[in-house]
């Protein structure tokens, strides 16, 4: 597996490249923003370590590159800063993983098999339920004629959701099934995701989320709300 590192200190980019390699990972590093681009864009990686406070070019403005140009190259940001602001903009951006500093080497490891494991199996392009229908390569939400775009993570949450039509998913099943990690108890992030794809889906007609008191979330199949046009809803 060839992972790249996008690292300025070189203490912790020593540390993460001596480590992946003796687990038997081809590192390569990178030392700032810019040099992170032409890295990505001169070779193909199966994993990024993206810091996200960098000189020259900003971690976040690498993540946006670097998503234009593939959408399947697994990204882990790397980043002191830990609010949930911060989580959600990283991860709204097509960040697969946060990590907060400091991090010990098991849990990176145990974040990275979580996410290929999570990623490894071949799936179709599109997925419908009723009238809605996903488009993973051109990452959008359809129904009929009407398009509404996705960020990465409202379309995995809202593959989610559609994988598991009727079934109660608590935010604990969420955030492992979605981001792979437990999120800090109290945290919103799962909520204002939740909220982003019912926003997209309003624009598409549909209705389907909704909450369950104490527990978390449900997309219900019921047919006035993912097919509202059938007769038995008039």
């Amino acid at each position: 597996m060839r992972v790249l590192v996008v690292e300025d200190d070189p203490k912790i980019a020593g540390f993460l490249t001596q480590g992946l390699e003796s687990e038997g990972y081809s590192v390569e590093r990178a030392a700032d923003g810019e040099a992170a681009l032409e890295h990505i864009q001169a070779h193909r990686f199966d994993l990024v370590l993206l810091d996200l406070m960098l000189p020259k070019l900003s971690g976040l403005e690498v993540l946006r590159s670097l998503r234009e140009l593939d959408t399947s190259t697994r990204v882990i940001a790397v980043t002191a800063r830990s609010s949930v602001e911060d989580r959600v903009e990283g991860l709204d951006l097509g960040a697969d993983d946060y990590l907060v500093k400091p991090f010990s080497f098991v849990e990176l490891m145990a974040r990275i098999r979580s996410l290929f494991r999570r990623t490894s199996q071949p799936l179709s392009r599109t997925l419908e339920v009723g009238e809605l229908e996903i488009d993973r390569l051109e990452r959008v939400a359809r129904r009929g004629a009407r398009v509404t775009p996705l960020s990465l993570r409202e379309l995995q949450l809202l593959e989610l959701f559609m994988r598991h039509m009727d079934e109660p998913l608590t935010r604990a099943t969420i955030a492992d099934r979605v981001w792979g990690y437990q999120f800090d108890t109290g945290t919103n992030v799962i909520d204002v995701y939740v909220n982003y794809v019912r926003k997209k889906l309003r624009e598409l007609g549909l209705e389907p989320i909704r909450t369950l008191r104490g527990i978390g979330y449900i997309l219900e199949r019921d047919g006035c709300a993912i097919s509202p046009t059938d007769p038995s809803c008039s």
